[in-house]
């Protein structure tokens, strides 16, 4: 499903929902967009039980997760994915907004 062109992909969910089942409890993953890191922006991810007032709720297949309206702005039009790759396993941004990003994946400029 789609808040203003961000998406969360079927992967992401199924991550989500097996933490939830191995926590006891659902989670939701809250990704956030902060000033730093070697590109100029980092990706924050935190896994969270409730939302914040000012969260926007970006769902799939039941699982959630959560965006801040100022992380937003630099998130449009981006996928929210979970990863499993010989290198390891992640929650990865795929931002289209990002014009380059660093070897470290969670790094980007604008």
């Amino acid at each position: 499903m789609t808040t203003n062109d961000l998406t969360l992909s079927p992967a992401a969910a199924r991550r989500l929902h097996a933490i939830g089942a191995a926590e006891g409890r659902p989670m939701m993953l809250r990704v956030a967009v902060e000033g730093g890191g070697c590109s100029g922006f980092q990706y924050q991810f935190d896994l969270v039980e409730q939302a914040q007032p000012d969260d926007l709720r970006i769902e799939c297949d039941g699982a959630a997760a959560l965006v801040d309206e100022m992380s937003l702005v630099l998130l449009k039009g981006s996928e929210i994915d979970y990863v499993d790759e010989l290198a390891g396993a992640e929650f990865k941004v795929r931002n289209p907004n990002a014009k380059s990003s660093c070897g470290c994946g969670v790094s980007f400029s604008i």
